[in-house]
């Protein structure tokens, strides 16, 4: 049985030119970059050119990028980095402004800082999944030490006015350094622009195994350094923020599929589109009652993603069907999924755990066609 992979926001496979790009690095330049002798001054340079080519890829400078072994990781070096440096200089009891659909990786980093006495503001989103402005605002105090709005769900697809937000806080702080901005740009990276300077953030996390690169690599991008505590301490590498040896074939690899993201994003965005509607319109007609959760219109929400509500059936049930006859989906992010919870992303639009529990994931990627899409709905109409 040939399967269908429909769950792309969950991870991608690693495009042949990248794994070609990481192979000389696991073999015959597999030097340690802290190493001064010609083995490690390969790999170093190895490391420089990929943090160069990412850095022009987002309109930042080499030193604004530093690695991190996943989206994950960078976005706790964002929350906990930001917060205790501002812990350092201020003397007030800081807080943090998210959203209600942010990303487990920011969630529950931020709940674990309210454990350790921060306060934690978290602004509401419309039935489409657009965060709140006027809350935003009205949020920002001078205790304020970070702002984190994703630039796009990895569940719903809504993109978020980023550059909107950017200028509520940069007004807000005026001269001073807080509040700090970040986005979480994992899913946006591969459809949308995400020069930091058009968006108007300080920091940036971006993955790459969700851009068809390897797992266990990816990247922060902060406009300042110095606005971070280190992650991990050790050798001092990356800046002083994230000791540890570089893992150097994923770095290069991560470069590669930066590099092929940002050349066929605008072609791949609107083959996408056409391939997410085809299958949002076999959905309907095999399920009238099925409806979109998050943004409808096409211009506010990634291309390749698509969430349904399949009324009285539980996504469990479906996605079972849907796996023993070829078809891989997922009823949200892959971080939670195996807890089998409902989504509180959903939940966050305003609707219940019923429609929570009853809701699918579809994600299309670079290698699906008309005729997987024609196949997959074969499928959905089977089970």
């Amino acid at each position: 049985m040939k399967r269908i992979y429909f769950d792309y926001a969950a991870g991608t496979p690693v495009d042949p030119a990248v794994l070609r790009a990481m192979k000389p690095y696991f073999t015959e330049k597999f030097g340690n970059p802290g190493s001064v002798h010609a083995f490690g001054q390969d790999a170093i340079a190895a490391v420089d050119m990929s943090r160069e080519a990412i850095a022009k890829a987002i309109g930042a400078g080499f030193r604004d990028i530093v690695f991190a072994g996943s989206a994950t990781e960078a976005n706790n070096l964002a929350l906990r980095g930001v917060v205790e440096k501002f812990r350092e200089t201020n003397k007030a009891r800081p807080r943090i402004i998210i959203s209600s659909i942010e990303h487990e990786s920011v969630f529950q980093t931020a709940r674990d800082l309210e454990r350790t006495g921060i306060d934690v503001i978290c602004i509401p989103v419309d039935k489409h999944g657009i965060v709140d402005l006027k809350k935003i605002k009205e949020s920002l105090t001078n205790d304020t030490a970070l702002v984190s709005v994703m630039y796009a769900n990895n569940e719903i697809g809504t993109i978020q006015p980023i550059s909107e937000i950017s200028k509520i806080v940069r007004g807000f702080r005026d001269k001073n350094v807080y509040p700090i901005l970040h986005t979480d740009a994992a899913q946006a990276f591969q459809f949308l622009d995400c020069d930091v300077n058009k968006l108007g953030v300080d920091l940036m996390t971006i993955s790459s195994h969700k851009i068809y690169g390897p797992k266990g690599i990816g990247a922060l991008y902060s406009q300042n350094i110095k606005n971070l505590r280190p992650a991990i301490t050790g050798g001092g590498q990356e800046f002083g923020l994230r000791s540890g040896t570089e893992n150097v074939p994923a770095i290069v690899g991560f470069a590669k599929a930066v590099e092929l993201a940002t050349a066929a994003r605008a072609a791949e965005s609107m083959r996408i589109a056409v391939l997410r509607d085809d299958l949002w319109g076999g959905i309907k007609k095999i399920f009238p009652n099925a409806e979109v959760n998050g943004q409808e219109e096409n211009s506010g929400k990634l291309p390749n993603i698509l969430n349904v509500y399949f009324p009285g059936n539980a996504a469990q049930d479906i996605l079972t069907k849907f796996d023993l006859n070829g078809l891989s989906a997922s009823s949200g992010s892959a971080c939670r999924s195996r807890a089998i919870e409902s989504s509180y992303v959903i939940e966050a639009l305003g609707y219940g755990k019923v429609r929570a529990r009853s809701s699918i994931r579809f994600s299309l990627g670079r290698p699906t066609t008309k005729e997987e899409v024609a196949a997959g709905l074969e499928i959905i109409k089977k089970a």
